[in-house]
């Protein structure tokens, strides 16, 4: 926890150039004027704005605009950052970079709001804000009062400054030529700290600490950091912090927390933080960004891009798939995650910086010429091997349905619907959701090695015979599951895993102590919390020991399994603590009612007309 504050910037890739040498602030001391702005909104709040301009002003430049809630350090019009724009391409190409601080945080005037619900309609009004009505009113401001552009604008940004972007392609200012949301926020019931209803512990308890803490007056400065005393987040968790309500006495007066564990359903809260019925009037290009093991905001990526789709038929939309962490096409080269190996001739991040990003921002706001992007760009996780497609998902696949039956086989063969497996769930005892002993969210567990979680008695484990011939899943995964408990609350988490040959040789540099012959690498996983599995607004505790269809969404994936290896599915009820535990008996608020008398153990089953459904090609 020492540093908290330094790892929650640096893996949500907010800060420019964290890592750069200090050669490169000195390159944009004598290259470019910083001016700072207090940008009038136009119901009077007044936001901070750092504005770099060329010297050079022989030319007019495009404007790049990065709009964003993690501070635009560092301040004052004598000091430099590291780096300017998405990538150190830009810097050196000449552009004006904006940045600034979003209504209510750091330097910014107003009250702020996590993902600030949209307005219906258009900007007409000119009282109301949203953050489409900021986005308008700063890319007005700037047009008219900073010299030496050529009145286009571009926007970019990664996860909140991703929700930011997309929220200002809405109702379009005529300038913004462009637009690219990167990991961005899409729907707070399926992104980041919810996922289809359940809790993502460690991620949301140790962001919110920091982030939610309420601002008295302007600031440049980060609150402080959560102290847990331990560098083991599974005990932390588990045996100190205990039931969530015990997390209520460090989270006074945090409105952020509060406003999660006072909506435990899907209700008119959690229903206006859904950015996707409000993508219209989108009249800029947009790139969207995303990660394969983005274990904060895969949702946001993949349904933003389809809702632009859906809602503006005639506005250039694409979308960009690689293998990458949160924000992992900006931080390093995406050569590797965790013990995976995704290729340097060349590495992933800086294919996409070179022949996709770049190119489009120079071809939208400086007229060259035009990239010939395709509608998806996408990177095969298997082969490690980039793919294009004329849509997301691809038509040319069929949908394959591979049954969980007996004595743990993965076919394509229905067994007897009445027979199951079952297993005891204890949630003193919950599967762990990874190796790593730390307090937060290892980025990596999406690409973790499985093994010591199929070993146990808790987790159901399904898997075909090693593969003749090449498979290759794409699109959207779904599990639909036939289950009870002898109880009447679980959870349902779902792995989906290929699972290397024995002989299966090492990576280059590959971390001593780690073995691939035989490895379970994960490809996709998802939870559900199984009160929600009819309605998202009105939970419902199962009758027990009562069979009953559990559908999970996993999102999607593209990877192909090559010959000897196996596909794996791994079931399971707790995955801790990733996870919050469900207590097994039924509360209706786990957040605010679960006492430590309520976590009961209870025996599930898993029925074998159960199935994982995948586009296959």
């Amino acid at each position: 926890m020492k540093n908290l504050y330094l790892i929650l910037i640096a893996t949500l890739g907010l800060l420019v150039g964290v890592q750069a040498a200090d050669s490169d602030s000195a390159y944009i001391a004598r290259h470019y004027v910083k001016y700072e702005y207090k940008i009038p909104m136009r119901d009077g709040v007044k936001l901070f704005t750092s504005v770099y301009v060329p010297k050079d002003t022989s030319q007019a430049y495009p404007m790049l605009l990065k709009r964003t809630p993690y501070r635009v350090a560092p301040y004052g019009e004598a000091h430099f950052p590291n780096n300017l724009g998405p990538s150190k391409l830009f810097m050196r190409e000449h552009f004006i970079f904006v940045y600034q601080d979003v209504r209510g945080k750091f330097m910014s005037e107003g009250v702020y709001e996590d993902m600030r619900p949209q307005l219906p309609g258009t900007n007409a009004d000119k009282k109301a804000i949203d953050e489409s009505t900021d986005t308008w009113d700063t890319i007005d401001w700037l047009i008219k009062n900073v010299r030496h552009h050529n009145g286009k604008v571009g926007m970019y940004g990664i996860s909140y400054p991703g929700f930011y972007t997309a929220a200002g392609a809405i109702n379009s200012h005529p300038n913004l030529v462009c637009a690219s949301p990167q990991a961005p926020i899409a729907d707070w019931w399926y992104d980041d700290f919810h996922h289809q209803g359940a809790f993502f512990l460690p991620h949301c308890f140790n962001f919110v600490y920091v982030f939610g803490q309420p601002r008295e007056g302007l600031t440049t400065t980060w609150g402080s950091r959560f102290d847990h005393g331990t560098p083991d987040g599974y005990d932390y968790f588990l045996n100190q912090l205990g039931p969530l309500k015990n997390a209520m006495p460090y989270m006074e007066g945090n409105k952020f927390w509060n406003d999660l564990v006072a909506h435990p359903n899907y209700d008119e809260f959690w229903q206006a933080h859904n950015l996707l019925p409000h993508l219209k009037n989108v009249n800029c290009a947009v790139l969207t960004v995303g990660g394969w093991y983005d274990a904060e905001d895969l949702y946001g990526p993949l349904h933003i891009y389809q809702a632009i789709e859906k809602n503006n038929p005639n506005t250039s939309n694409a979308i960009v798939m690689g293998p990458w962490r949160h924000g992992g096409w900006a931080r390093d080269d995406g050569s590797r995650l965790g013990n995976i190996f995704f290729g340097d001739d060349p590495a992933p991040s800086t294919y996409y910086q070179h022949q996709i990003e770049f190119p489009f921002f120079m071809h939208h706001l400086k007229g060259s010429p035009a990239p010939n992007l395709p509608e998806a760009y996408v990177f095969d996780t298997g082969h490690n091997t980039w793919h294009t497609f004329e849509q997301w998902p691809p038509k040319d696949k069929k949908q394959e349905r591979f049954y969980l039956g007996e004595k743990g086989v993965l076919g394509q063969i229905v067994g007897d619907k009445e027979s199951f497996e079952e297993f005891v769930s204890d949630p003193d005892k919950p599967v762990p959701s990874h190796e790593d002993i730390t307090t937060g969210m290892p980025r990596s567990y999406m690409t973790a090695d499985q093994r010591f979680a199929s070993r146990r008695p808790d987790v159901l484990v399904y898997q075909t015979e090693p593969l003749t011939a090449e498979m290759t899943l794409t699109g959207p995964v779904t599990a639909v599951l036939t289950v009870s408990t002898s109880q009447t609350a679980a959870d349902w988490i779902v792995k989906v895993i290929d699972v290397y040959p024995p002989d299966h040789p090492e990576y280059p540099d590959q971390a001593e102590g780690v073995v691939m012959g035989g490895y379970q690498r994960m490809l996709r996983s998802e939870v559900i919390r199984g009160r929600f599995r009819n309605s998202r607004e009105k939970p419902e505790p199962f009758s027990p020991d009562t069979p009953t269809e559990v559908r999970l969404e996993l999102q999607d994936l593209f990877h192909t399994l090559k010959p000897g290896h196996r596909l794996m599915i791994q079931v399971q009820s707790t995955w801790f603590p990733l996870v919050d535990r469900n207590p097994q008996k039924y509360v209706e608020n786990i957040y605010l009612d679960a006492e430590e008398n309520d976590f009961v153990k209870a025996t599930h089953r898993v029925y074998r007309g159960s199935y994982v459904e995948v586009g296959v090609k």
